[in-house]
């Protein structure tokens, strides 16, 4: 693709860009915003588009529709990720990485009151008050409110508790104090310093610093029992009980690592799906998947970037260290990242990944349970990939070879129509002008039979053809290609039963599918029918064979009494076994003795 060019006015800003990290916005006739993009280095970043030929036909249609652009200088990287995120979520450019993050998850709060209060939400207000989560699963948020609960009386009244109120005496005990739920926040019976005490051990379970509260708790426990408190004793003993069921409960990594942030990343070519976790005292705390639709070429490290900057906008987070797979293009200042090679972070980041993959399963099976055709599309599109098509392979056919020992030799041709069996187009052939057991030659004559005929007929020719078979049954097949006008009108591939190894014409080294891919299941689909149907008709040939040659050359024995006979004993070898007398109650006694005669030539003859 050649290199677009642009206007003067667009080549002169360009040319004065800074060298300084930065966000670029490009712009298109109409002025819309189509673009937005960060940069360690403004000008470089930018002359790249322009500069150089694109092989992503996207990426080009970008350039085309740049008219103007604009940029904004900021004095980190990690000033220019966080501007480009808020660009785009403020633009919504057409070209841009779309967040595909319109779930509502549910969060725990605890309120910036004079008396906090924790309850369950799915809306964050910046109101100073502390948001823990978010939880992907909403009966872990209540069952985590449960437990708050049953371990602490916190309050759960919606009174603007302040001094003042409490001072006047406006408060009045209510049905919640009488069953200790609460302990009595609006008439004073509980100061804000020990209730302040008590929610610094609610943000500790939040946080997932249970052990500090373990601690804390068996400390107390045992002051308690020393001073023959026991009662007092008892009930911090039932509270530790329950924080230690809670905690062991938690996905428990490693006890060596401290506070750590991990992202796995699973990339599905238009879709990438970023898991991030965050990690304390080896705990998973936070689980939380991002889902990107790619408008462009992006790669992970690009996406990665983006996941990063989310995260750290919707929790609030200060990274130390970050666990990824790859590292971003963009350096955030004072974070670490670290690329696992193996240990326990490797573990924590396999981990991520899985959950990662698990997102995009289940994304994938409730899209296609509103929708079964795009399960159908998403394979098409895989097998265009990974079988390197112009188009998506809607018709394809595959073709197999069956014969024992060179006798009765046929081939099988079966047709997938949208990645699924369409058997009244099944076809099966039988060899007709190869001698002996040719494999190659009897695959030649196949095709070139079936797509002559098609092209006679005027039918649609396929997208894909499917030999079953390596380098030798491929060459014939496309030397039938080439003979015929059809080579690369329509694409032939080979499958080798070994190794599963597809081959390519051309090309000696063959091509090893994930075992998982969707390409892989349709090509073993296509070859174990094609099998499938080849020996069925080659068993009813031989069999048909078999017949023939042992009645039908019976002179004096028609159609009608083969027939009979063999509805009546099943089998010519039972025929054979039967006594002359069966035989005639079937046929008469005078073709009974033909019958008998010719089955036995070496036997006991009877006389005609």
């Amino acid at each position: 693709m050649a290199k677009v060019e642009k206007s003067q006015a667009l080549k002169e800003k360009i040319s004065i860009l800074p060298d300084t990290p930065g966000c670029y916005l490009y712009y298109d006739a109409a002025g819309n915003v189509i673009y937005v993009g960060k940069a360690k280095n403004l000008k470089r970043r930018v002359s790249s588009y322009f500069n150089r030929t694109h092989d992503s036909v996207r990426t080009m249609l970008l350039v085309r529709n740049i008219a103007d652009m604009r940029y904004i200088v900021v004095p980190t990287e990690q000033d220019a990720l966080n501007l480009e995120n808020s660009l785009i979520k403020e633009y919504k450019p057409h070209y841009n990485v779309l967040l595909k993050d319109d779930k509502s998850y549910p969060w725990i709060v605890v309120t910036k009151e004079h008396y906090p209060r924790v309850f369950l939400t799915r809306t964050r207000i910046k109101d100073g008050s502390k948001y823990f989560g978010p939880y992907t699963n909403a009966g872990v948020a209540k069952a985590v409110l449960n437990l708050i609960r049953e371990l602490y009386p916190v309050r759960t009244c919606r009174h603007a508790i302040t001094p003042d109120y409490v001072a006047k005496g406006k408060g009045r005990l209510c049905l919640e104090y009488h069953l200790k739920n609460c302990m009595g926040c609006c008439t004073g019976l509980i100061g804000q310093d020990r209730y302040g005490e008590m929610m610094d051990h609610v943000r500790q379970i939040l946080r997932g610093d249970t052990q500090e509260l373990l601690d804390y708790l068996r400390t107390e426990m045992e002051k308690l029992a020393a001073e023959l408190r026991f009662e007092e004793a008892q009930l911090l003993k039932e509270k530790y009980d329950l924080v230690a069921r809670y905690q062991s409960k938690s996905v428990i990594v490693s006890q060596t690592l401290d506070d750590i942030d991990v992202f796995g990343v699973d990339d599905d070519r238009d879709m990438v799906y970023v898991n991030y976790m965050h990690v304390r005292r080896g705990a998973i705390v936070r689980s939380i998947t991002f889902e990107y639709k790619r408008r462009l070429d992006e790669p992970i490290e690009d996406i990665l970037g983006y996941a990063i900057t989310e995260a750290a906008e919707k929790f609030d987070i200060e990274y130390d260290e970050i666990v990824i797979p790859v590292k971003p293009y963009i350096e955030l200042e004072g974070v670490i990242y670290t690329v696992p090679q193996r240990g326990d972070k490797m573990k924590l980041l396999e981990v991520s990944t899985h959950n990662a993959r698990q997102n995009k399963i289940d994304s994938l099976k409730m899209m296609e349970k509103h929708d079964p055709e795009k399960r159908v599309e998403r394979t098409l599109e895989r097998m265009k990939a990974d079988f390197r098509l112009s188009v998506l392979p809607r018709h394809v056919e595959c073709f197999d070879n069956s014969n024992i020992q060179g006798t009765n030799p046929v081939a099988s041709c079966v047709v997938f129509r949208n990645a699924k069996p369409s058997k009244r187009d099944y076809r099966h052939f039988n060899i007709k002008t190869v001698e002996g057991p040719d494999d190659f030659a009897s695959m030649k004559e196949v095709l070139t039979r079936r797509y002559t005929r098609m092209m006679e007929e005027g039918e649609e020719l396929p997208q894909l053809i499917v030999v079953d078979g390596g380098k030798g049954q491929l060459s014939a097949a496309v030397e039938a290609l080439d003979d015929m006008g059809l080579r690369g009108t329509i694409a032939v591939v080979g499958i080798a039963k070994r190794l599963e190894e597809i081959y390519f014409p051309g090309d000696s080294v063959p091509l090893y599918i994930d075992k998982n891919s969707e390409s892989l299941r349709v090509v073993q689909q296509l070859r174990d029918e094609a099998h499938r149907f080849g020996i069925t008709h080659h068993r009813n040939r031989r069999s048909k064979g078999q017949i023939v040659s042992e009645l039908d050359d019976i002179k004096g024995v028609g159609e009608k009494t083969k027939q009979a006979l063999l509805q009546h004993f099943k089998s010519v070898k039972r025929i054979r076994e039967a006594s002359i007398d069966a035989i005639a109650g079937i046929t008469g006694p005078s073709r009974a003795s033909l019958i008998y005669n010719a089955l036995h030539p070496e036997g006991e003859q009877l006389d005609q």
